[in-house]
């Protein structure tokens, strides 16, 4: 059995961590896909420009910090 070094905020935002995770957790990228192209839409509809701009911005910081939240939140997720 190996131990891993726990993941610092800073190592999950490379861009080879963010690959590697959203790569083995096949399920999440797809939420994650529908997330990041579909939030913006919901924020036009519900508040115009101000709505777009915010889902643009929820979606970003969502893809970003989901890989970090999900292994210190969850530990080792299954596919």
């Amino acid at each position: 059995m190996t131990l891993q070094s726990p993941l610092s905020f800073t190592e999950s935002l490379t861009s080879a961590r963010r690959l590697a995770f959203y790569e083995g957790h096949k399920r999440i990228a797809i939420v994650m896909i529908l997330i990041v192209f579909l939030l913006p839409f919901v924020g036009v509809f519900l508040q115009g420009l101000i709505g777009a701009v915010s889902g643009v911005i929820i979606s970003v910081v969502c893809y970003y910090l989901t890989p970090y939240l999900v292994l210190k939140l969850g530990g080792q997720a299954s596919q």
